[in-house]
């Protein structure tokens, strides 16, 4: 049966608590009543050297009898231990807590004390406890008196006793009362301390748990969670460490997929350089044709002097003009597409919001959308991040839009949407207006093709930004397509939503 992390520190501690709490009850029982017994007899010897200063001080063995100041200063000792103390000097006796006639009847007390003669007042039961030469600690049952005392008696050079007493019953009845209380604590100091052990042990296993989380997520690939922990114990220093770990393995597996993506190119571009030459070279002898066709007649019309007018040689030098923009522009793109197809433009792998991406875009075409009058929808607001060269899938994008805006018509709608499926997000936009035939929708991809060569003439289109578009995906490895709907086109491409589909590619 597997047990928690949590549940074994709150049984361990547990456990050790109540063992020492049985340790402390076993001891109380076993020892305390000896220990307090050692602690009386230690007091009973220190009384009598307190004892013994004062006959030597008040030379009690050379006076006749004992003055209130003598009697006082026994009751000061006697209180201040919690004993009796009993000074005797042949017939005369001076004792704490005791009256003149009291200390009178003393001297009998004493000859059955240390004779033990008197048949109705016997002690029984002793035993020795101390003895140094000097006086003797006694622990004995007096019957008489139904109690168990602990005496101490001695006999000075000068002829004066002393005999110092402690009663052991109430040293007992502490020890009992001692021991009870000691249960009653170690019950409550158990339950409340089990509480307390159990709230503990459950925030120490909370950054465990939290840990444990984070690795699971870094096992799929997600870097987005981090340790927030801000101790400096060692689970702290763990946390830290796996932050550090997130980072890396994220840089490492960007790293990795622009690897994986030039390994892929490299592989398909050695394929297809041959034939892509040839196309390439073929389509822009076909695209400049017309062009430098233009702008030979009319600048020799210009040198022949055709239009004599200003206004009519002007209009020769706009098409001139526009005709070598036209193939200016159209030259940027052919380089754009050769390089890569040619893959000398390497994919650069990262994560980024494409949400933001179309933003910046819509908000770059903002005035060409105001001039046609377009309804541009774009519903989406919170981030969506995907795994891409973020400046390729930028022309991707523009390139849709682009085409939209020049084609859109009826409605004047264009609807980008974003559409999750799986590891994969579809980026779609939609226009308004004439479908594309069917039999041409595959070869709009193809550079150079035009669906409608008038209207592409008249934005001044080149029939190569779908081809961009076409050789972006492919060196990503994603697909890109189009669709016709009843009331206008569709373009779309897919993309990485997840770090493990592209690595997998």
């Amino acid at each position: 049966m597997r047990h928690s992390l949590r549940f074994k520190i709150t049984f361990v501690l547990v456990f050790c608590m109540a063992m020492m709490i049985l340790l402390c009850w076993i001891l109380d029982r076993g020892f305390l009543g000896d220990y307090y017994r050692h602690t009386k007899v230690s007091t009973l010897g220190s009384s009598y050297g307190e004892v013994k200063n004062l006959i030597a001080k008040e030379k009690i063995d050379q006076i006749i009898g004992f003055t209130d100041v003598q009697i006082e200063r026994l009751n000061e000792i006697a209180s201040g231990n919690n004993i009796d103390v009993y000074i005797i000097k042949d017939s005369l006796v001076a004792g704490s807590n005791t009256s003149k006639t009291a200390r009178e009847r003393m001297t009998y007390s004493r000859i059955t004390y240390v004779f033990g003669i008197n048949p109705g007042y016997q002690i029984s039961d002793v035993e020795l406890l101390y003895s140094d030469g000097e006086y003797d600690v006694f622990s004995q049952y007096d019957k008489r008196q139904d109690a168990n005392y602990i005496d101490l008696y001695s006999v000075l050079d000068n002829g004066v006793e002393i005999f110092i007493r402690t009663n052991y019953e109430s040293i007992q009845e502490s020890a009992r009362i001692a021991s009870r209380f000691l249960a009653y604590v170690g019950g409550i100091v158990a339950v409340l301390g089990s509480i307390v052990i159990f709230f503990v042990s459950r925030n120490f296993t909370k950054p465990i748990l939290e840990l444990a989380e984070i690795s699971k997520k870094m096992s799929q690939l997600d870097f987005d969670v981090k340790y927030k922990g801000r101790t400096k114990d060692e689970i702290g220093l763990l946390g830290n460490s796996m932050n550090e770990l997130s980072e890396r393995l994220e840089q490492t597996i960007s790293e990795l997929k622009s690897a994986n993506n030039e390994l892929q190119s490299d592989i398909q571009n050695k394929i297809q350089i041959d034939e892509m030459r040839k196309d390439f070279l073929s389509n822009v002898t076909h695209e400049l044709k017309t062009p430098i066709a233009l702008i030979q007649g009319y600048a020799e019309g210009l040198e022949d002097n055709i239009n004599e007018d200003a206004q009519s040689r002007q209009f020769y030098c706009d098409v001139i003009i526009d005709e070598a923009q036209k193939m200016n522009k159209m030259v940027k793109k052919l380089l754009t597409l050769n390089q890569i197809e040619f893959g000398q433009n390497q994919v650069e792998m990262g994560r980024f919001d494409v949400v933001a991406l179309i933003r910046s875009i819509l908000q770059s075409v903002d005035i060409l959308i105001k001039q046609k009058q377009v309804k541009v929808i774009f519903a989406e607001t919170k981030p969506l991040y995907i795994w891409a060269d973020e400046y390729m899938i930028e022309e991707v994008i523009t390139n849709y839009v682009s085409n939209a805006i020049n084609h859109v018509s009826g409605e004047n709608i264009i609807e980008i949407k974003l559409v999750r499926r799986g590891e994969l997000v579809r980026v779609a936009v939609y226009n308004t207006g004439e479908r594309i035939p069917e039999e041409e929708l595959d070869k709009v991809w193809i550079k150079f093709y035009k669906v409608d060569k008038a209207r592409t003439r008249e934005y001044g289109g080149s029939g190569i930004g779908l081809s961009i578009v076409r050789a972006i995906m492919a060196s990503h490895n994603r697909e890109c397509g189009v669709i016709n709907h009843e009331s206008g086109v569709e373009f779309w491409c897919e993309l990485d939503a997840s770090a493990k589909g592209a690595v997998g590619r």
